[in-house]
């Protein structure tokens, strides 16, 4: 990567707005990545444009195959994550600007938790992620018993949360000992979280923020 994430204690994952999103309709995910000062790091994109990625966002939601680009403040791809089409256990593979694998985020089997792996180059589980449905906007990331970062969901609003995607993650990197490509992978898992979890407001209200 060409920003090191190293340094960052703590980050934070802000969906943009859409106003198509008010009358139920799904637009291509934008999101602003900063630091805890506010100072913007990266920005990333879906990638799918065009009436077929219109499409594919209406009827197929977070199943979809799609891309999600990650950008620098020099507008330089510094990784990038490709989701395929899947019905079932959804994953993120997100690949370097060099197109190395760094890592997979994959759903598991679960009933009442939410629930995937954080998975390697190597294809090692480096971290487990299981989100009790009493707790469904916080998402633990565990080796283990002990936790090494976390992802919650921040509260944006009643407006915000019954009628549009507009969604706001705080990212916690607890364990300093993180590598990099960890790092990277819960970052990339936010917007994961964000996918699989909270997309579809408009229609839904309420309903949709303890779906799935």
């Amino acid at each position: 990567m060409l920003l090191t994430l190293a340094g960052q204690r703590q980050m934070f994952v802000q969906q943009a707005f859409e106003l198509a999103e008010l009358f139920g309709l799904e637009t291509r995910n934008k999101y602003r990545i900063c630091d805890q000062n506010g100072r913007d790091l990266l920005y990333a994109a879906e990638q799918q444009k065009g009436l077929l990625g219109f499409l594919g966002r209406q009827v197929f939601g977070h199943w979809r195959s799609f891309e999600i680009h990650f950008f620098d403040n020099t507008r330089q791809t510094v990784m990038r994550g490709v989701h395929p089409f899947r019905w079932f256990f959804q994953c993120l593979e997100l690949h370097s600007r060099d197109g190395r694998l760094i890592g997979t985020i994959e759903r598991q089997f679960s009933i009442l938790t939410k629930t995937f792996h954080v998975i390697d180059a190597q294809g090692r589980v480096v971290l487990e992620v299981s989100s009790p449905f009493w707790r469904v906007w916080t998402f633990p990331f565990m080796r283990g018993a002990n936790e090494h970062a976390r992802v919650a969901k921040k509260w944006s609003g009643l407006a915000s949360e019954l009628f549009t995607d507009r969604d706001s993650f705080l990212v916690e990197y607890l364990d300093p000992g993180l590598t990099e490509d960890e790092r990277a992978l819960v970052l990339a898992a936010a917007i994961c979280i964000d996918l699989m979890y909270f997309e579809v407001k408009g229609e839904g209200g309420v309903i949709n923020l303890f779906r799935n």
